[in-house]
């Protein structure tokens, strides 16, 4: 990225940098910040591959899975490198179109990805597989020598974890049982919730009994106001809403899309139904005002 981001002016790389940093930071926990660093650095430099690869994965982070391919596609055709195959892959499955992440995990490219990108193929098409209902085909995808390893790769808890939920989905659940305990062995970082699915198929089930005494209001007898707590979180979640609608609201009227002269395969977002009640409701002021 750095050696990229060479060939630009000084003090535009700098700029540039600095979006990227931000987009890497906050894309897992505000996807939507990210996204709108992504922008940012989109606009100052569209002709640098990994600023179309990191707006794409910003892209992909917030569900906008049409952006996100054509972001894709640009970066791919800079580069040449297919290390995106499985994404753009899964692109299409967020768009509803598995057929076709099937019928990329069949083309050549994916023969040239290392084996971490191979693997992701693999989810990636066991997923389209039961995108269509298969779950016995997914089943059979997902099988391989990767999953019998008892070698453990950065891969192997994602492997084993699809695996068990694929053999659940089916109705096998001891052999699902049996994966989730593996994918747990291997999931050292936590990144799967294996070991809530194994007490759901042991039954055990889990209560959230903690409390915020800080939100809870003591009577002049010790008691504590439970409805007062009650209302807290009514309040606390009216706030959330509130905020929400706001910055719907903000992001709606601004938006910025972008369009690569270049990409003829670039597929606009359709305007979404609180896009356009904004713009009807600005033309009625408009009116008003006349």
């Amino acid at each position: 990225m750095r050696q990229e981001l060479l060939s630009l002016p000084k003090g535009l790389a700098e700029e540039v940098s600095k979006n990227l940093v931000m987009v890497a930071r906050l894309i897992d926990e505000d996807p939507e910040q990210a996204y709108a660093y992504s922008r940012i650095a989109l606009r100052l430099a569209s002709r640098v591959a990994a600023v179309r690869e990191a707006a794409g994965f910003a892209a992909y982070a917030t569900q906008k899975y049409s952006e996100a391919l054509a972001e894709f596609r640009a970066a791919k055709r800079m580069t040449g490198s297919v290390e995106l195959w499985p994404v753009m892959a899964d692109c299409e499955r967020g768009l509803g179109r598995p057929e076709r992440a099937l019928a990329m995990a069949g083309e050549p490219e994916v023969q040239k990805l290392d084996k971490a990108g191979q693997v992701e193929m693999r989810l990636v098409a066991a997923g389209a597989r039961r995108d269509q209902g298969q779950l016995e085909a997914a089943i059979v995808t997902l099988q391989s020598p990767e999953l019998a390893s008892s070698s453990v790769q950065p891969w192997t808890a994602r492997l084993r974890y699809a695996y068990a939920d694929a053999l659940l989905a089916a109705g096998r659940e001891d052999e699902a049982r049996e994966w989730f305990g593996k994918t747990l062995e291997a999931d050292k970082d936590g990144a799967t919730d294996a070991s809530d699915r194994l007490a759901e198929l042991d039954g055990v089930e889990f209560v959230d009994a903690a409390v915020d005494l800080a939100d809870v209001d003591v009577d002049v007898d010790g008691d504590l106001d439970v409805e007062d707590v009650i209302d807290d979180e009514d309040d606390d979640d009216e706030d959330d809403e509130d905020a929400a609608e706001i910055a719907a609201a903000e992001r709606a009227s601004d938006v910025a899309e972008y369009y690569d002269e270049d990409d003829e395969e670039y597929e606009p977002l359709e305007q979404s139904a609180a896009d356009a009640d904004l713009d009807n409701a600005a033309q009625d002021s408009g009116r008003d005002k006349a």
